[in-house]
């Protein structure tokens, strides 16, 4: 049933509707961020595999005190909205 699944015309419509969805000026920011995200997945899956070969070869040799210091994620700063007052419109 499915022996074409994906013909170059399907890509096209395909694309004509991200493009009509997200607006050509979002796009950018839209694979920047897919992009970032990519790049930290990847980061955390190598150190992942990288604790785990430690713990692996830690456990190999018996050696208990070599375990993997703690590692720290830091994150941008969040940005803080500055207060505005309250107003109450029913009072009017």
């Amino acid at each position: 049933m499915l022996r074409n699944g994906l013909e170059p015309w399907h890509l096209l419509i395909v694309a004509v509707v991200i493009i009509l969805l997200f607006g050509s000026k979002k796009l950018p920011d839209v694979a920047r961020g897919l992009g970032k995200s990519m790049r930290i997945l990847k980061s955390e899956a190598k150190a992942m595999k990288e604790e785990g070969a430690t713990q692996s070869s830690s456990e190999q040799t018996g050696d208990a005190a070599a375990e993997p210091a703690p590692r720290v994620i830091q994150s941008a700063p969040a940005e803080t909205e500055t207060a505005r007052p309250a107003t109450d419109h029913a009072a009017r």
